[in-house]
C-alpha cells in the first residue's frame, strides 16, 4: 500500500492533465449547469485559497484556519472544487470518473502526506486525534494561533489553483456558446 501511496502522489498531477481532457470532450454544458456548478467550485477554490495562506510547508504544522476544521481542506477544496465543475459539465460520467480519480490518486497521497508529518511533526498525532482527515468539523479545534499570509499563499503558488479555474470556467463558456452558435 505504502509503494503504491507513493506512486499515486507522484502521479497525482500528471494524471490530473488527463482527466482534464476527458473534461474538454465530454462535458456538456447548460446556462443552468453552469450557475449551479460554478459557485460550488469556486467555495472549493476559496477554501484552497485560506488554506494555502496557513500552510509553511515542512517548517511548521498547519492547525489554523481550516486546518482546525479538517486536517487536508487543500485537497476538501479539490473535491469540492471538482464536484462544482462536474455539475457544471453535466456528464454524470464525469463525475463518476472525477470520483473514482479522488479515490485512487487522492486518498492514497492523503495517507502518505500524513505519514511524512507524522515523521516530520511529532505534535502531529495529538492533532489528528482532535481534528478529522477530510470531513470537516462544525466548531474549529483550539490549537495554536495563526492568521491567513499572502506570502504563504505566493509561496505556495495557490494562484495556479486559481489560474486552473478560470481556464475550466472559460473552456465551459466556450463550449456552450460554440453549442449556441450550432
Amino acid at each position: 500500500m505504502k509503494r503504491y501511496a507513493k506512486l499515486a502522489a507522484r502521479l497525482r498531477v500528471p494524471s490530473g492533465f488527463l482527466a482534464a481532457v476527458l473534461y474538454v470532450i465530454f462535458s456538456n454544458p447548460t446556462p443552468p449547469s453552469l450557475a449551479a456548478g460554478l459557485p460550488v467550485a469556486s467555495a472549493g477554490l476559496l477554501l484552497r485559497a485560506w488554506a494555502a495562506g496557513h500552510v509553511a510547508k515542512n517548517e511548521q504544522l498547519a492547525t489554523t484556519g481550516p486546518f482546525a476544521y479538517t486536517r487536508n481542506p487543500l485537497y476538501l477544496g479539490t473535491l469540492i472544487t471538482a464536484t462544482g465543475f462536474a455539475i457544471a459539465a453535466r456528464n454524470v460520467w464525469l463525475a463518476i470518473v472525477f470520483g473514482l480519480y479522488f479515490l485512487a490518486v487522492y486518498l492514497p497521497a492523503i495517507q502518505e502526506e500524513e505519514n511524512h508529518l507524522r515523521i516530520l511533526f511529532p505534535e502531529y498525532q495529538g492533532y489528528a486525534a482532535r481534528v478529522p482527515r477530510l470531513r470537516p468539523r462544525l466548531r474549529p479545534a483550539r490549537i495554536g494561533a495563526g492568521r491567513f499570509q499572502w506570502r504563504l499563499y505566493i509561496r505556495n503558488r495557490e494562484y495556479e489553483a486559481l489560474g486552473g479555474f478560470l481556464a475550466g470556467a472559460a473552456l465551459l463558456a466556450a463550449k456552450l456558446h460554440s453549442a449556441v452558435i450550432r
